[in-house]
């Protein structure tokens, strides 16, 4: 990984041994993060073209005693996730899926600071220190992360275990984001070549951008040569990003502070020098090869589907 950061200079900062071991804490399975990196190595800086844009899915979600009616956008706000996280707690105890699923953001967003709070701030103040370009975009993703996330520490055990668990509980309540991010993380909740087939299918007629970015692990070089996939946008570095893109133009926050931005960048070394780009203008202008942009959209318009479109 410490190769790759170095081959792209342009946007990703190579940090010190010390603050590269927790930059890059992103956990395989994640929030549909952690891969940019590697799916850059063959990519070259362009601009991105004209784009026809989805309107967002209205997506139906159940609200538990005490929570705001939009779960999910509380979780975007990226503040105050201790407190919020005991809501969703308290709620998907009570089999709230939506909130168990939110909960498990939350675990995933907060892990690396919370393994050692003080070690994090630590070590975003040493980035003050370094004379790169890049430095200030990720000291000020760490703030963020850190504000948030304030409250956790290494007691509440955030780690695989925990959000595995955490998934495993939603899956079973209901929730497709986390059954499908169980499949990301190599621990589905079956694991047939038939269930995993029909899954990426109700992931696709969801229409859902939470399910969208969850599978996308699952859909990159992780599922090239399985046959469960034959005939879907998969097996390729690029497919991952075509299904996360495809995310934000069904209405995934993804613009320049967003959890998703937020979390390539604090937990995973990869920052946009360009502070005003949303994840899809960084992906165009990062990670896909100039040859490799019609190959790309047309990935990205095979995922979304019009109403009424039985694809």
């Amino acid at each position: 990984m410490l190769s790759l950061l170095a081959r792209k200079p342009w946007y990703l900062l190579v940090l010190p041994a010390a603050l590269l071991a927790v930059a890059m804490g992103l956990r395989n399975g994640g929030s549909g993060q952690g891969e940019l990196a590697e799916m850059a190595q063959t990519g070259q800086t362009q601009s991105m073209g004209a784009i026809e844009q989805a309107p967002a899915p209205e997506v139906s979600v159940s609200v538990g005693p005490g929570l705001p009616l939009n779960v999910r956008s509380r979780f975007e706000t990226g503040q105050g996730l201790f407190s919020y996280s005991r809501q969703l707690r308290t709620a998907a105890a009570a089999g709230d899926a939506e909130a168990g699923w939110m909960l498990s953001r939350i675990y995933d967003y907060c892990g690396v600071y919370a393994m050692d709070p003080s070690a994090y701030a630590i070590d975003g103040q040493m980035l003050t220190t370094l004379k790169l370009d890049a430095a200030p975009g990720l000291q000020a993703a760490r703030e963020r992360v850190r504000r948030g996330c304030e409250g956790f520490s290494a007691a509440d055990g955030l780690g695989s275990a925990l959000l595995a668990e955490q998934r495993q509980s939603a899956a079973r309540a209901g929730n497709l984001p986390a059954e499908a991010a169980l499949l990301a993380m190599g621990k589905p909740l079956h694991s047939s070549e038939t269930y995993q087939r029909e899954l990426v299918e109700r992931v696709l007629d969801s229409q859902d951008p939470e399910a969208f970015l969850a599978i996308s692990p699952a859909m990159g070089v992780a599922a090239a040569g399985n046959q469960a996939y034959t005939g879907k946008v998969a097996g390729s570095q690029l497919s991952q990003l075509a299904w996360q893109v495809a995310a934000c133009r069904l209405g995934l926050a993804c613009g320049p502070q967003s959890a998703l931005m937020t979390a390539y960048c604090a937990n995973g070394g990869v920052c946009s020098r360009d502070p005003r780009q949303d994840f899809e203008t960084f992906v165009y202008d990062a990670a896909v090869p100039r040859q490799g942009v019609e190959s790309m959209n047309q990935m990205i318009n095979s995922l979304i589907r019009k109403r009424g479109d039985g694809r």
